[in-house]
């Protein structure tokens, strides 16, 4: 069985309808059961319908299997990322938690740089560090006009605008030759008619698609008994699926019919998503008729399984700064530290009274002992008359 990639540049805006109906809002991924819709009309132009209806939907070994499309930016190719392992125990300085749609390589490594990559918050892309975004989101304005009274009815539509180096990747599986030369038969016929809505407006349109052999993008081995999906699942009878494990979300599918026996809604399935990680061996999947009751003919919604092995594990990786080596010295002669002596013990402490002493009373002074001196006689002067 032989794998192809399929590459699509578009060449104008693409409607993908949003899964809640409004027309405001747009999808950033082109579901596996869409592309089958689409490459089935493509089918019934180029004359191959009921052949392709047994080999797929009515066989019980389908045998082309679809991915579903997801954006790219030059060489990197984003996916959902296994829910089982994303986002990783060990997030580091990223956000991986905003990042809907992860490089292939990552999950194929294993490993995320931090210095490599960054999380760009508008389309919810993991992207190259500096990258811009594969698309962009777009509301453009339009107006129906009743002709034969001339009333006009304005509304928006939701549209993804691709970057000039950016566009749709997916695989599908193919085991007969025949049927993978008309599989690209009928792609490159879409490619020149639309995909997706508002056809009739030039939307949905891409260059020529580039087909090439895609086993070398995935990793040839991985958890033992998980399934990782890329595209949307509905449980064959025979599948035997451990939902007790894994890690797996499933979202309502539902739409209008589009064929030449009218037009009616379908009716609703639900789906296992793309990045759900189931617990089995293998997966087959199954087509579920989804026609309108009463509807002339049955239409097919596929749920055939593509899936590949789910990884055991995806790791932050900051990469280590280069080391520096220290210079040499010249070695130095360290004497040997004389331990000190034991010091004595302190005595103990003197108490000190903070009560003032009394003052000591004067001394009196001692009295001072004078010896008197004897009286020295006069000599009488005798005076002349």
């Amino acid at each position: 069985m032989s794998l192809i990639e399929v590459k699509l540049r578009p060449t104008g805006p693409w409607r993908v309808g949003h899964h809640a109906g409004d027309r405001e809002r747009v999808d950033v991924v082109y579901h596996s059961d869409q592309l089958y819709s689409a490459v089935t009309h493509a089918m019934r132009a180029l004359g191959w319908l009921e052949d392709w209806l047994d080999v797929t939907a009515r066989a019980s070994e389908p045998v082309v299997r679809f991915s579903s499309l997801f954006p790219f930016m030059g060489r990197t190719r984003l996916a959902p990322p296994p829910k089982s392992v994303w986002p990783p125990s060990n997030p580091g300085r990223l956000y991986l938690q905003g990042a809907k749609l992860v490089p292939l390589e990552i999950m194929k490594s294993g490993v995320v740089e931090e210095t490599r990559w960054a999380v760009d918050g508008e389309s919810e892309c993991l992207l190259p560090m500096g990258a811009a975004s594969p698309f962009r989101v777009s509301v453009r304005t339009a107006a129906a006009v009743d002709r034969l009274n001339g009333a006009v009815e304005p509304h928006r539509t939701a549209c993804l605008e691709f970057a000039p180096n950016a566009g749709w990747w997916g695989v599908f599986s193919c085991s007969d030759a025949t049927w993978e030369a008309r599989v690209k038969s009928a792609l490159r016929l879409l490619a020149d008619s639309g995909f997706g809505g508002e056809r009739s407006r030039g939307w949905g349109r891409a260059s020529e698609p580039q087909f090439s052999e895609a086993a070398h993008l995935f990793a040839p081995t991985g958890a033992e008994g998980y399934c990782w999906l890329l595209s949307t699942y509905s449980p064959h009878e025979t599948d035997v699926v451990d939902w007790s494990r894994g890690e797996y979300s499933a979202a309502v599918r539902s739409g209008w019919t589009d064929s030449p026996a009218g037009a009616g809604a379908k009716k609703q399935v639900r789906l296992m998503e793309e990045g759900s990680v189931l617990a089995a061996e293998t997966l087959k999947g199954r087509a579920v008729d989804v026609a309108p009751e009463g509807f002339p003919h049955p239409v097919y919604r596929s749920g055939v399984a593509l899936y590949f092995p789910a990884p055991m594990e995806i790791l932050v990786r900051n990469p280590a700064r280069p080391t520096v080596t220290p210079p040499v010295l010249p070695a130095v002669a360290v004497e040997t530290p004389v331990e000190p002596e034991a010091l004595p013990e302190p005595e103990a402490p003197v108490e000190v009274s903070m009560v003032e002493p009394e003052p000591e009373p004067e001394s009196e002074p001692e009295p001072v002992v004078v010896e008197a001196e004897e009286p020295v006689a006069e000599t009488p002067v005798e005076v002349a008359e």
